[in-house]
């Protein structure tokens, strides 16, 4: 279980505890459900929010904004960027984003997520099937086609060979 994990599942019980269950998405998420190191840099979590995803403002967003901010902080985290709902402590940067923007962005349907629960700390992940699709529509975003693409092209590959 790698230290990011580790963070996350910590940070996945203070958030279970406002009765916010998180979608554990990103690279972490995929190495949790593959069991491939996809050499993580941050945390990407995802939760409840406005399915405007970016064209709803910063600060309403992301729903249960107030708690999640309090859970940071308790944690010692510091949110270095509102726009991107960003949190940093420790060269560890935790991301959150918007879980109901999933079926307008990639197609994919909130059944589609799988319950985890780990020692009673709960969240979802992305199957299989729905990572695929959520790299394919990853992938034709023009800020990841800047700065993420070899990884992104390098994790569809690997999603379609298990899948066929």
């Amino acid at each position: 279980m790698s230290d990011k994990f580790k963070e996350f599942l910590i940070i996945t019980e203070e958030l279970n505890k406002k009765n916010i269950i998180p979608l554990l998405m990103g690279s972490l998420g995929l190495e949790f459900v593959t069991e491939k190191d996809w050499n993580a840099r941050d945390i990407d979590i995802h939760v409840s929010g406005d399915p405007r995803g970016w064209e709803a403002p910063d600060e309403e967003r992301v729903y249960q904004w107030n708690d999640i901010i309090d859970v940071m902080a308790e944690l010692n985290y510091k949110l270095i960027d509102l726009h991107e709902h960003e949190f940093i402590k420790d060269n560890i940067s935790v991301e959150y984003g918007v879980i109901d923007t999933l079926p307008s962005f990639a197609n994919v349907t909130l059944d589609e997520l799988t319950y985890q629960n780990i020692n009673n700390i709960e969240f979802y992940t992305p199957n299989l099937e729905a990572f695929l699709k959520i790299y394919l529509s990853s992938s034709e975003d023009s800020y990841r086609a800047d700065n993420n693409n070899s990884k992104d092209f390098e994790k569809i590959s690997y999603l379609k060979s298990q899948l066929t």
